[in-house]
């Protein structure tokens, strides 16, 4: 069975002495030195002015709706993860969707078609890594007072300009999670360029606590374990190997199957990009379920990535056609460390048997 998706994992000795160093010190969480360590390093990595290591990105989500005390409407994707929704919902706000372009991410003249006197935010998607488009959407934002929040799950590394994704709007977030290009097992990231919502989302993150008997406010558990940033640290090592291997294996994919009658991820419109996933979107559903079951019956994962639309839940609701549309139509195949050049060719021979 090839898997849609497969963690990259370090050679075991390499976290374990991770793992000693946590047994010696006997400290496993709130705050200790390897989580220090690990937000100390991505930063330099990933050149972003502030960060927290938090237990998901989902949590990172949260807290950067309850640091902006957002209340009302929130502009948001239907092309995304449902916890770029649920977390919209979960915090006593209320999604309102605004349609994507075909670049998947979300349109931001249709953001501005959208504001009323009740919108108070923006939360967007960088869809697969594609970044939005993150100047017009800033400059909506400044125009009618509205906060922005970037859903970075999936955008690790990616830069606009030659600035890291992470800096734009009022707080991004980003996963870790095993399925990701990096990842700590579970985990994500809040970051901000604005120190003093920097400190409040570190009170948020841990009950509030200011000092061991001291409360700043309302907190909650956000916090991350040292058995999680020594997964991190551990793979921060092989970070470019894995992020050189991810672009190889998605170029071969692209190349192989450009000739298809497909639509793939448009290169040329990306100064850059961190090859995390590998889309398909099909001329139809049917199409797409016919290559699903020709990949299942060959023993191959795959995932309609995202299905269904997010307006489709059953607690929210809302009009948007062409991402209806498209989430109908997109399949993600394999793309992972340990993925062979020849299980990819032979993916890329299913593909054509199936769509002749």
């Amino acid at each position: 069975m090839i898997p849609v998706t497969q963690p990259f994992l370090p050679p075991r000795i390499e976290y374990e002495e991770y793992l000693e160093g946590i047994w010696q010190r006997n400290w496993l969480t709130n705050d200790g030195e390897l989580v220090r360590e690990l937000e100390t390093k991505l930063k330099e990595i990933l050149q972003v002015s502030n960060m927290l290591f938090v237990a998901n990105g989902t949590l990172a989500l949260q807290l950067a709706i309850k640091a902006l005390g957002i209340k009302g409407e929130v502009l948001t994707t239907p092309f995304s993860y449902v916890a770029t929704t649920s977390s919209i919902v979960w915090e006593g706000c209320t999604p309102i969707f605004v349609d994507i372009l075909p670049d998947y991410t979300i349109d931001p003249k249709l953001i501005e078609e959208a504001i009323t006197p009740k919108t108070s935010a923006i939360l967007a998607t960088h869809v697969y890594g594609i970044p939005c488009q993150v100047e017009e959407i800033q400059r909506i934002a400044d125009k009618h007072n509205l906060k922005v929040i970037y859903d970075g799950a999936h955008a690790f590394g990616v830069k606009v300009k030659g600035k890291s994704i992470f800096e734009y709007g009022d707080i991004s977030t980003c996963s870790f999670h095993a399925t990701k290009l990096y990842q700590t097992i579970e985990g994500g990231a809040v970051f901000t360029k604005d120190k003093s919502l920097f400190k409040k989302l570190g009170y948020l993150r841990n009950f509030g606590h200011d000092g061991f008997d001291r409360f700043n406010g309302v907190g909650i558990n956000a916090k991350n374990s040292e058995f999680h940033a020594a997964m991190g640290l551990a793979n921060l090592k092989y970070l470019e190997e894995i992020m050189l291997k991810r672009k190889d294996q998605f170029m071969f994919y692209h190349k192989r199957l450009s000739h298809l009658a497909v639509s793939l991820i448009l290169l040329e419109n990306l100064t850059s990009f961190n090859y995390s996933y590998f889309p398909i979107q099909f001329q139809s559903e049917e199409e797409l379920l016919k290559v699903k079951a020709k990949l299942e019956d060959n023993k191959i994962g795959s995932r309609r990535y995202f299905y269904p639309s997010l307006n489709k839940l059953d607690y929210v609701a809302g009009q948007v056609p062409l991402a209806e549309s498209i989430s109908k139509r997109v399949l993600c195949i394999p793309l992972f460390h340990a993925l062979t050049y020849p299980d990819q060719q032979f993916i890329c021979d299913l593909l054509t048997e199936s769509l002749k």
